[in-house]
């Protein structure tokens, strides 16, 4: 099987295809809502909220530089595309009493946008 096939069914079968997709120069743009709380990239760190360099398979509340709500310390998830996803959708109802002050975001392609630039700094 190519490399593009494989891929294509890995995509699929991970149940990513929809962020897969993601524009990742419409993501970084679309951060720029994020990035009054959030930092990416070398000088990363923790501020109003946590970095989120390497977020995609860190467990939720990880990171040492950031003082995590209660919920989001006992809420058990382990970031991917898909939870990821529903959190920016609708944080507090993903992790009820989450410190995360932020009505979300409805626009899937502007999630999928953001998913695909969170993944360049993995």
């Amino acid at each position: 099987m190519n490399k593009l096939a494989l891929l294509i069914a890995w995509s699929f079968a991970s149940g990513s295809y929809a962020y897969a997709a993601g524009d990742v120069a419409a993501g970084k743009v679309a951060f720029n809502k994020c990035a009054s709380c959030h930092h990416v990239g070398p000088s990363a760190r923790g501020g109003f909220g946590p970095q989120l360099n390497g977020i995609f398979g860190r467990p939720a509340a990880a990171t040492k530089d950031y003082n995590y709500s209660t919920a989001m310390k006992n809420s058990g998830i382990v970031w991917s595309d898909k939870n990821l996803a529903a959190f920016i959708r609708s944080p507090n109802d993903v992790v009820p009493g989450t410190k995360m002050r932020f009505w979300g975001i409805g626009d899937e392609k502007q999630i999928a946008d953001l998913l695909a630039y969170l993944h360049t700094f993995q």
